[in-house]
Protein backbone atom coordinates (compact mmCIF):
# COMPACT_ATOMS: atom_id res chain seq x y z
CA UNK A 1 0.00 0.00 0.00
CA UNK A 2 0.89 4.17 -0.71
CA UNK A 3 1.46 5.91 2.18
CA UNK A 4 -1.26 7.46 1.03
CA UNK A 5 -3.53 4.39 1.28
CA UNK A 6 -2.45 3.49 5.10
CA UNK A 7 -3.48 7.09 5.79
CA UNK A 8 -7.22 6.81 4.43
CA UNK A 9 -6.98 3.05 5.80
CA UNK A 10 -5.98 4.49 9.79
CA UNK A 11 -8.38 7.32 9.48
CA UNK A 12 -5.30 10.21 9.57
CA UNK A 13 -3.43 12.62 7.56
CA UNK A 14 -0.07 12.46 8.20
CA UNK A 15 1.65 12.48 4.57
CA UNK A 16 2.91 16.26 4.43
CA UNK A 17 6.48 17.45 5.86
CA UNK A 18 6.95 20.63 7.27
CA UNK A 19 10.33 22.35 7.07
CA UNK A 20 8.95 25.70 8.47
CA UNK A 21 10.09 24.72 12.09
CA UNK A 22 13.35 23.59 11.70
CA UNK A 23 16.31 25.20 13.64
CA UNK A 24 19.90 24.34 14.74
CA UNK A 25 18.54 21.75 17.18
CA UNK A 26 15.34 20.42 15.89
CA UNK A 27 14.66 18.80 12.58
CA UNK A 28 11.36 19.22 10.21
CA UNK A 29 8.71 16.91 10.35
CA UNK A 30 9.03 14.52 8.28
CA UNK A 31 6.55 11.25 8.64
CA UNK A 32 8.67 7.60 8.49
CA UNK A 33 7.81 6.18 5.05
CA UNK A 34 5.08 3.04 6.48
CA UNK A 35 7.29 0.55 4.93
CA UNK A 36 9.91 1.04 7.32
CA UNK A 37 7.35 0.80 10.18
CA UNK A 38 5.89 -2.15 9.04
CA UNK A 39 9.90 -3.75 8.69
CA UNK A 40 10.07 -2.39 12.39
CA UNK A 41 6.21 -4.30 13.31
CA UNK A 42 8.05 -7.56 11.59
CA UNK A 43 11.18 -7.43 13.25
CA UNK A 44 10.96 -9.34 15.84
CA UNK A 45 11.70 -6.63 18.26
CA UNK A 46 8.59 -5.06 19.18
CA UNK A 47 5.38 -6.75 20.61
CA UNK A 48 2.16 -5.76 22.34
CA UNK A 49 3.47 -6.36 25.85
CA UNK A 50 5.99 -3.24 24.80
CA UNK A 51 5.52 0.48 25.69
CA UNK A 52 6.81 2.35 23.10
CA UNK A 53 8.02 6.00 23.00
CA UNK A 54 8.06 7.94 19.67
CA UNK A 55 10.31 11.15 19.92
CA UNK A 56 9.56 13.77 18.03
CA UNK A 57 5.90 12.00 17.06
CA UNK A 58 4.73 14.82 14.95
CA UNK A 59 1.37 14.28 13.66
CA UNK A 60 1.46 10.65 15.24
CA UNK A 61 2.03 7.95 11.98
CA UNK A 62 4.24 6.06 13.92
CA UNK A 63 2.48 5.75 17.28
CA UNK A 64 -1.23 5.39 15.29
CA UNK A 65 0.27 2.70 13.01
CA UNK A 66 2.77 0.77 15.66
CA UNK A 67 -0.05 0.63 18.48
CA UNK A 68 -2.44 -0.75 15.64
CA UNK A 69 -0.43 -3.34 13.45
CA UNK A 70 1.65 -4.36 17.12
CA UNK A 71 -0.96 -3.43 19.67
CA UNK A 72 1.36 -1.95 22.07
CA UNK A 73 0.55 1.23 24.04
CA UNK A 74 3.03 4.45 22.73
CA UNK A 75 3.02 7.49 24.11
CA UNK A 76 4.23 10.17 21.50
CA UNK A 77 6.61 13.19 22.70
CA UNK A 78 6.12 16.41 20.55
CA UNK A 79 7.19 19.55 21.33
CA UNK A 80 5.39 21.61 18.39
CA UNK A 81 1.78 23.04 19.32
CA UNK A 82 0.35 22.95 15.89
CA UNK A 83 1.83 19.34 15.14
CA UNK A 84 0.82 18.07 18.51
CA UNK A 85 -2.90 19.23 18.02
CA UNK A 86 -3.08 17.50 15.12
CA UNK A 87 -1.76 14.40 16.28
CA UNK A 88 -4.62 15.03 19.01
CA UNK A 89 -7.26 15.18 15.75
CA UNK A 90 -5.47 11.90 14.12
CA UNK A 91 -6.01 10.35 17.04
CA UNK A 92 -9.10 10.83 18.23
CA UNK A 93 -10.21 9.95 13.95
CA UNK A 94 -8.16 6.85 14.24
CA UNK A 95 -10.17 5.27 17.10
CA UNK A 96 -6.81 4.32 18.28
CA UNK A 97 -6.43 3.22 22.10
CA UNK A 98 -3.33 3.29 24.19
CA UNK A 99 -2.07 6.17 22.65
CA UNK A 100 -0.88 9.74 24.15
CA UNK A 101 0.52 12.42 22.84
CA UNK A 102 2.66 15.04 25.06
CA UNK A 103 3.33 18.38 24.23
CA UNK A 104 7.41 19.13 25.40
CA UNK A 105 10.52 19.02 24.89
CA UNK A 106 11.64 15.20 24.91
CA UNK A 107 14.78 16.29 27.03
CA UNK A 108 12.17 16.70 30.13
CA UNK A 109 10.07 13.39 29.32
CA UNK A 110 10.82 11.52 32.75
CA UNK A 111 11.07 7.74 31.04
CA UNK A 112 9.06 5.67 33.31
CA UNK A 113 8.20 1.83 32.24
CA UNK A 114 8.08 2.24 28.90
CA UNK A 115 10.55 -0.11 27.24
CA UNK A 116 11.03 0.96 23.31
CA UNK A 117 12.10 3.94 22.14
CA UNK A 118 12.06 5.34 18.40
CA UNK A 119 13.69 8.23 16.74
CA UNK A 120 13.65 9.40 13.34
CA UNK A 121 15.95 12.16 13.66
CA UNK A 122 13.55 14.77 15.73
CA UNK A 123 16.68 16.82 16.70
CA UNK A 124 20.41 17.34 17.72
CA UNK A 125 22.73 15.13 19.72
CA UNK A 126 22.39 18.26 22.01
CA UNK A 127 19.51 16.93 22.84
CA UNK A 128 19.78 13.56 22.20
CA UNK A 129 22.66 13.00 25.11
CA UNK A 130 19.91 13.97 27.56
CA UNK A 131 17.39 11.82 26.24
CA UNK A 132 19.84 8.79 26.42
CA UNK A 133 20.53 9.66 30.01
CA UNK A 134 17.22 9.66 30.91
CA UNK A 135 16.21 6.22 29.00
CA UNK A 136 19.69 4.87 30.76
CA UNK A 137 18.88 6.98 33.85
CA UNK A 138 15.26 4.86 34.21
CA UNK A 139 16.52 1.60 33.22
CA UNK A 140 18.77 2.05 36.64
CA UNK A 141 15.38 2.52 38.48
CA UNK A 142 13.91 0.04 36.99
CA UNK A 143 15.60 -3.00 35.28
CA UNK A 144 14.49 -4.25 32.22
CA UNK A 145 15.29 -5.18 28.58
CA UNK A 146 14.94 -1.75 26.47
CA UNK A 147 15.17 -1.70 22.95
CA UNK A 148 16.02 1.28 20.95
CA UNK A 149 15.33 2.05 17.20
CA UNK A 150 17.00 4.90 14.89
CA UNK A 151 15.96 5.10 11.48
CA UNK A 152 18.05 7.34 8.98
CA UNK A 153 20.49 8.12 11.45
CA UNK A 154 22.77 11.09 11.25
CA UNK A 155 26.20 10.36 11.07
CA UNK A 156 26.00 12.52 14.36
CA UNK A 157 23.77 10.50 15.67
CA UNK A 158 25.60 7.14 14.85
CA UNK A 159 28.84 7.95 15.84
CA UNK A 160 27.12 9.10 19.60
CA UNK A 161 25.35 6.04 19.58
CA UNK A 162 28.37 3.77 18.78
CA UNK A 163 30.86 5.20 21.47
CA UNK A 164 27.83 4.99 24.60
CA UNK A 165 28.74 2.51 26.79
CA UNK A 166 25.15 1.55 27.86
CA UNK A 167 24.14 0.92 24.75
CA UNK A 168 24.20 -2.22 22.97
CA UNK A 169 24.40 -2.63 18.84
CA UNK A 170 21.63 -4.86 18.56
CA UNK A 171 20.90 -4.60 14.73
CA UNK A 172 20.92 -3.02 11.27
CA UNK A 173 17.78 -3.25 9.65
CA UNK A 174 18.25 -2.43 6.39
CA UNK A 175 15.71 -0.52 4.41
CA UNK A 176 17.49 -0.11 1.01
CA UNK A 177 15.36 -2.70 -0.84
CA UNK A 178 12.58 -0.66 -0.13
CA UNK A 179 13.74 2.45 -2.40
CA UNK A 180 16.09 1.08 -4.59
CA UNK A 181 19.44 2.59 -3.11
CA UNK A 182 22.54 1.80 -1.25
CA UNK A 183 22.25 4.56 0.94
CA UNK A 184 23.91 2.99 4.54
CA UNK A 185 21.86 5.45 5.98
CA UNK A 186 18.12 3.80 4.84
CA UNK A 187 18.63 1.22 7.98
CA UNK A 188 16.92 1.07 10.99
CA UNK A 189 19.79 0.92 13.57
CA UNK A 190 18.66 -1.25 16.69
CA UNK A 191 20.56 -1.00 20.02
CA UNK A 192 19.91 -2.44 23.28
CA UNK A 193 19.90 -1.81 26.75
CA UNK A 194 19.82 -4.71 29.70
Amino acid sequence: MTDREWDEKLHIRTEKADYSREDQHHRAYEPTPYCVLERIADSGYLFAHNILVDYGSGLGRTAIFLNQRVGCPVIGIEREPAFYELALQNLEESGAQNVDFLLMDAADYEVQTADCFYFFNPFSVTILRPVIRRILDSFYEYERSMKLFFYYPSDEFTSYLMTEEELEFFDDLSCRDLFGTEDPRESILVFGVG
